[in-house]
Parts: C-alpha cells; structure tokens; sequence
C-alpha cells in the first residue's frame, strides 16, 4: 500500500516515519525545495525534528505530483490555514483519492468549518471516506517512539479500523470512534484552552489556577460541541480531556508556550514572528470566538483568550475578570 503523507513538518514526518516502520511505501512532501534537499542529503528534518533518523524507504520530494502517484491514502498533517489551497492543488492532481487522514486541528477562519468538511468539500468526496486522526500525541515523542494513543473517527466504522490498523505498533495504539465532529472539535478547542494555561505560567500563578483552567476549559468545549453536534461523551476521551491535559502542560506545546509568552508581556507579534511552527490555538480562538456568538454558547476563558489575543486586554485583568464573574453552580 502506497501512503502520501501532506507535508513534512514535525507531525509529518513522525507519521510518515511511523508508517515505514509499519511496512507501507511512504511519500512524504516537502514543499519548501531547500529543506527537501537537506532532508534527502541528510535524512533528518533538523527545523522540525531535529536528531531523528528518516528511514531510506521513505521517498522525499517538493514535487506534489510526484508524492501523489499511485497513492491509495493521503494523510493530510499540514497547518488548517493552508488546508484548503493544499486540498485544491491535490485535487487538481488525483480525482477523488480512495481515503483521506486528517491529523490537522483547527477551525476554518471565516467559514467556520472543520477540517474534515474542508476536505470533503474540495476533494469531492463522501464523509466515509475522511478519518481523522487526533488525541495526546505530540510529534517529538511519537518520533523517539514514546508510547502514545490516538482516536480515528469516522462516519465509517470500516475506513476508521483501516486506519487504526495502519497505524498501530507497540508504541502507538489506536482506538476507533465514530464521533467525527466530537474529535475533531477537541482536538481544535483544547489550543485555546493551552494558551489560556500558558498565560497562567506566564503570569506565574500554580496548579490550582491550571487545573481550574483546564476543567472549566473542558466544560467551555463540551458546550460548544454538544451544539454542533458532538457527543458530549467524546470530551471525556482522547481527543478531549487527554489532548486537554498534554497540551496544557506539556514543554512541547506550541500553543502553552505562546500563552506563557502573552503572560510575561510579549507581544502577540513578537512571539510568532520568532516561531518556526504554527501555533493552531492562535487562528482557532478566533473561530471559537465567533461560533460561540453565533451559537449563543457561554465561553467565558475563550472570550478572555481572544481579548487578550486580538484586543490587547492584559493577562492579569483577564485572570480578575474571570474570577469576579457572576457566582453560579458548577453543573449548569
């Protein structure tokens, strides 16, 4: 089986390292020719995955058209921004793929879409032919084979058990789950919270602040999917709390550092002009923003998040804004 993995960022890489280990014929694209060419020379990503050996099997290139021959999966881990133009070119190149892998988190600017919707939309193609793939895996220690598990969900149980069969090894177990918006929203909306506990080291408050953070921040998702949707049940799983609590604490979370940076009083500019990698929670707060006026969904931290993010609010007056909100009962 031959598998194209969409692009060779760090979670590329470390999926398409993965899936050569596992015994499948593995194209990986590389869009920047530069880096291509170093990859190829070296076998090692040293912007993204600095120090992890690329397997020779693996067939590295810029060219789109040739990552795309002959593939039967294509597994899109790309930044949501360039999703859709990606999305577009591929389908310029391939007529409706047998099936697509998600593993991008992020809700659409201005559309509001998920990323599965996307990708239906511009590759033609039916929902049972999407899986997403999400959960608490950060790609560094996928990479150094730490054990870690994930969620496919699908609309067709069949195409999420043939992802979970690709992908499973000793140290990287699937489970299936048939909630697609559920899992894709979790693995979307736990950035905003991530920037909301990055603030919190920032500003140098403790556990208590952070735990607080991260439970409210969870009923704040579980609000807002179970409007689009999703089944509240999901939050409690993978892709919900598990992906909550690793990005929230983890050193290799993107979106805790960034909020962490707003908190000792950087500049949102500042901090991403200084980082290679994209920041998901950034665009995705936005988006949550939006869907919870649209939706009439109470998110107290995203609200705070944004203000912080796009309106220049200062982390400690946001902290004291939510903390003096009206008392009320913890179920509600």
């Amino acid at each position: 089986m031959r598998i194209s993995v969409l692009v060779g960022g760090s979670w590329g890489t470390a999926l398409a390292i993965l899936l050569a280990e596992n015994g499948y014929k593995v194209s990986l694209w590389q869009f920047d020719s530069h880096l291509t060419e170093t990859m190829i020379s070296t076998r090692e990503n040293p912007g993204f995955l600095p120090g992890i050996h690329i397997p020779e099997n693996i067939l590295i290139s810029s060219s789109l058209k040739e990552i795309l021959v002959k593939t039967e999966i294509i597994i899109f881990a790309i930044p949501s921004h360039f999703l859709r133009e990606t999305a577009r070119k591929v389908a310029t190149i391939i007529s409706k793929p047998k099936l697509i892998v998600s593993c991008t988190k992020g809700i659409e600017t201005g559309s509001l879409k998920r990323m599965s919707e996307i990708l239906k939309e511009e590759l033609s193609l039916s929902s049972e032919q999407i899986v997403v793939l999400s959960g608490p895996s950060h790609a560094e220690e996928v990479s150094r084979k730490i054990p870690t598990t994930v969620v496919a969900a699908s609309d067709s149980l069949a195409a999420a058990k043939k992802v979970q069969q690709i992908f499973m090894s000793p140290t990287f177990r699937v489970y299936t789950n048939n909630d697609l918006i559920g899992v894709e929203l979790g693995g979307a909306l736990k950035n905003v919270i991530a920037l909301a506990a990055g603030i919190c080291d920032g500003l140098g408050f403790g556990d208590n602040t952070k735990g607080a953070l991260m439970t409210r921040g969870l009923a704040e998702i579980t609000r807002l999917g179970k409007a689009m949707g999703a089944n509240p049940t999901t939050f409690s799983g993978l892709s919900g709390i598990g992906d909550l609590i690793t990005t929230c604490i983890s050193r290799h979370s993107r979106n805790r550092y960034v909020g962490e940076q707003l908190g000792k009083g950087k500049k949102l500019k500042e901090i991403l002009k200084e980082m290679l990698q994209v920041a998901e929670g950034v665009k995705t707060t936005r988006s949550a923003f939006t869907l919870a006026q649209k939706l009439g969904i109470e998110m107290p931290i995203t609200t705070q998040v944004y203000e912080v993010l796009f309106k220049g609010k200062n982390p400690k007056k946001a902290t004291f804004d939510l903390m003096m909100r009206k008392a009320k009962p913890e179920m509600w």
